[in-house]
């Protein structure tokens, strides 16, 4: 690549903005505008992207409604009564409440559909509840709650595989569908990694909550519980497309906590409308970038120069998903996951299609590995988050992170040489791939 191109400067004045401390997306638009100046072209074909982009597609409208329904179930008594119901489930093992925090992730996962809205949600409460009286050590603790918190975006709803949809043109349902499987495979492990500490470290027993109070914390926190059988029971059955469900599990979080359990206030409500703007501004700031610098990577013809390169190699679809798997963890450790989504995966989409690899798998297998991302240095948003939360050292939290990083790539693997992890719910519900 001539390093004076008008891509090479673009490329450069990104990284040189981003470097400097401007928001990724202002960085990209940046970036794209230079090169369209340099190029020669109409400068307002930035604009005509970005509204083209953003005004044509219904599905970007599922992403503030998701995050405005996690807002409500974030809101009021529904989490503790989640945490009741996780308890009486897992809570008499050793180790019980550790169980509890990967359990309750499990469910909050089917509801929030971002990782951070689940650390945010429980993180505070479960490093409270694990660390009394010095049951478990605080940087286990927070390293717990980050790593279950990657479940989040890959059991759905998910926004980074609405994201996908949105740039591979993919079935969002499938890729709904496709992420059930995986996401209970990681939260199993993690659970399976847990019983073998707690033994090794003699984490305590939780009292055991009786079996006659079973059914009444059952039915407390059944309306909970109900979100994600209504939210998928609509899309798959066709009764609404993604977005109207998305509109529906809002409403339904809405209307359980303001009319059912009566824990949210119209100034509860009014305090979730601001943070679900402010988070949707934020994902769409970045959208609106990578739609503009796709245009930029289009005109380069980046995707089938580097399908051409990649199949000069003579790949095999096995060797390209371990590469994609290695390359997409080291981007993962520089570079945020909702940028790697819209910039890096319509790239490699191409080549991987022309090998026979199933989209859908690619996508969630993209997903995951990005998902971890999250919890690894030096720029893993979760770990960052759960160091303020827990008011640990960050060095700590990642020595307690790794095995459990570990147990993942493992269950990582898994997926990638066995596509039916990902794909076989979606083709028992019809999918063709």
């Amino acid at each position: 690549m001539n390093p004076a191109s008008p891509f090479s400067l673009a490329l450069i004045a990104i990284v040189a903005l981003s470097v400097l401390g401007l928001p990724v997306g202002h960085a990209m638009i940046g970036g794209s505008i230079l090169y369209l100046f340099l190029a020669g072209l109409d400068m307002g074909t930035a604009a005509e992207q970005l509204l083209n982009g953003m005004n044509t597609s219904f599905l970007l409208l599922a992403i503030p409604l998701f995050v405005l329904a996690a807002e409500f179930m974030n809101t009021g008594s529904i989490m503790d009564r989640l945490l009741r119901f996780c308890n009486a489930i897992v809570g008499r093992f050793r180790g019980g409440l550790a169980q509890v925090n990967v359990v309750q992730s499990i469910i909050f996962a089917s509801m929030s559909g971002s990782a951070l809205a689940d650390a945010a949600a429980s993180g505070k409460l479960m490093q409270s509840l694990m660390t009394r009286d010095g049951k478990y050590p605080p940087a286990y603790a927070a390293a717990l709650t980050a790593a279950s918190s990657v479940i989040g975006p890959i059991i759905p709803p998910s926004i980074p595989l609405v994201l996908y949809a949105l740039v591979s043109d993919t079935s969002l349902g499938y890729l709904f569908l496709g992420g059930v499987v995986p996401g209970l495979l990681l939260g199993l492990v993690q659970i399976g990694l847990i019983a073998f500490t707690a033994r090794r470290r003699n984490f305590p027993v939780e009292e055991r909550v009786p079996l006659r109070e079973l059914p009444r914390i059952t039915w407390e926190a059944f309306p909970a519980l109900m979100m994600p059988v209504i939210l998928l029971g609509c899309l798959y059955s066709g009764i609404t497309t993604p977005t109207e469900a998305a509109a529906v599990a809002a409403a339904y979080a809405l209307l359980i906590s303001m009319l059912l359990y009566r824990s949210v206030g119209p100034r509860d409500i009014y305090r979730s409308l601001v943070t679900s703007a402010r988070i949707t501004v934020s994902i769409g700031m970045l959208i609106a970038a990578a739609l503009v610098f796709n245009y930029v990577i289009t005109i380069e013809n980046i995707p089938r120069t580097l399908s051409v390169v990649l199949k000069s190699y003579d790949l095999s679809p096995l060797a390209f998903l371990l590469f994609i798997n290695v390359l997409l963890l080291v981007l993962g450790c520089f570079l945020e996951g909702t940028t790697i989504i819209l910039v890096i995966l319509p790239v490699l989409l191409p080549t991987a299609v022309a090998l026979g690899i199933d989209p859908v798998h690619f996508g969630v297998l993209a997903i995951v590995n990005i998902m971890f991302g999250l919890i690894t240095p030096p720029y893993g948003l979760l770990l960052f988050m759960m160091t303020k939360i827990a008011d640990v050292p960050l060095r700590d939290m990642v020595r307690e992170i790794m095995p459990f990083l570990a147990v993942m790539v493992g269950a990582l693997v898994l997926i990638t040489f066995v596509p039916d992890v990902v794909l076989w719910l979606p083709r028992l519900l019809g999918y063709k791939g």
